[in-house]
């Protein structure tokens, strides 16, 4: 590649991640962009596709601000230092010991599910099972039963929002779920419903600094936790359905050996990364390899591409538990590395013993195939399995 020194952007390859070419086939593009070049600019922003230079941006917020919204994001669009006491607040809330009193509900909520489960005829990973779990669980955690239809036809709305491109749509629908949230915390301030025991009523309570926090921050976590939670929790499922009933021999072996599930989960996430990018902003100029990003760049982390990275993973597809564990970056790195991990963990092992318990094989659905989904979204939108 050429560079002109009077523009030091010049070299970075154009590419358009909405493109019919890249929606038809993202995990391929992504393959070919990161072998060609490390970076790539939309008019988005620029796009980092290679292991080392996500990490490496995710581990310098300095740099790389996650201050990219003008709506207030607590804590993951927060830099240091205001973002250390807030992850710590919300790192409070994903204690070992609370995870271990939530999961016989959850276990309770995934049997129920399976067992409604029609056998030996067609069933949709992501609309039957994936969606609905992710509803109850979340729902069971946070306290709020009892809107989980409602929870549905949102997340509905907003996957069809979010597909049409239309920033008023999707404005809209946030609005819509900011709403929920609000209603939510109105019943907890009524008499009756002030000493539940759920995350909910505890962040009424909760202090900063010896300050209660206001509402805004309030919906600002509840947020965090549901409308992006809901949507990852049915596209991990997703992805791990489709990977058990594609791969006979690691569903036979996780059959066998059930306590390496969280380890096989993650690894088939890896592969198939359904949590596409993060957003960050420069906050000065700096050099990534041989181009240059000026101050006030728009970047995109690619962790799909990351966790498919030739360098580091071999071959991408390939699937290595133990030994690609430690370089894994489906729940991200650095400060803003989800939070919420533990949680999400305990929900997809559940999920999929209820699975490998309640069935003999599952396996792909004869006749149907399955639907990816699109940019912004990962996974697949619709997966097709037989449950015998």
């Amino acid at each position: 590649m050429n560079r002109r020194v009077d523009d030091p952007q010049a070299a970075i390859p154009a590419w358009e991640p909405l493109s019919p070419e890249v929606l038809a086939d993202q995990l391929g593009t992504y393959d070919r962009q990161r072998i060609a070049c490390a970076l790539a600019r939309s008019p988005r922003g620029v796009t980092l596709f290679r292991h080392a230079d996500v990490v490496a941006a995710a581990h310098d917020p300095q740099t790389f601000s996650s201050a990219v919204s003008a709506r207030r994001a607590v804590p993951n669009g927060m830099d240091p230092p205001e973002h250390a006491p807030w992850r710590a607040l919300v790192d409070s809330f994903f204690a070992p010991a609370q995870i271990t009193a939530l999961e016989p509900r959850v276990r309770a909520i995934a049997d129920a599910l399976v067992a409604a489960l029609p056998r030996g005829t067609v069933v949709d990973a992501v609309a039957e099972i994936g969606r609905p779990f992710a509803v109850r669980a979340q729902t069971a955690w946070l306290g709020w039963q009892g809107i989980e239809d409602e929870l549905l036809a949102w997340m509905a709305e907003n996957h069809a929002a979010t597909r049409s491109g239309d920033t008023a749509r999707s404005a809209a629908v946030a609005a819509a779920f900011d709403e929920i949230i609000r209603r939510q915390l109105r019943r907890r301030r009524t008499p009756d419903q002030a000493t539940s025991d759920d995350p909910t009523t505890a962040l009424l309570t909760a202090t900063l600094d010896g300050q209660p926090l206001s509402e805004a921050d309030i919906v600002s976590i509840l947020r965090n936790w549901t409308a992006g939670d809901l949507a990852s929790m049915a596209a991990a499922l997703g992805v791990v359905v489709w990977f058990l009933a594609t791969h006979q021999d690691v569903q036979q072996a996780l059959r066998d050996r059930p306590q390496d599930l969280a380890l096989a989960i993650d690894e088939m996430l890896r592969i198939d990364d359904p949590f596409l990018v993060n957003r960050r902003v420069t906050t000065r100029a700096v050099r990534i390899g041989e181009h240059e990003l000026a101050a006030g760049d728009r970047v995109y982390l690619n962790w799909t591409s990351a966790n498919r990275d030739e360098a580091v993973f071999g071959d991408p597809g390939a699937y290595r538990p133990e030994q690609n564990a430690p370089h894994n970056l489906v729940y991200g790195t650095g400060i803003h590395a989800c939070p919420g991990r533990p949680l999400a963990t305990m929900e997809l092992v559940v999920a999929v013993e209820a699975l490998l318990k309640a069935t003999a094989l599952i396996d792909p659905a004869p006749g149907a195939s399955p639907e990816r989904e699109t940019y912004p979204l990962g996974g697949w939108r619709r997966v097709p399995v037989r449950l015998r």
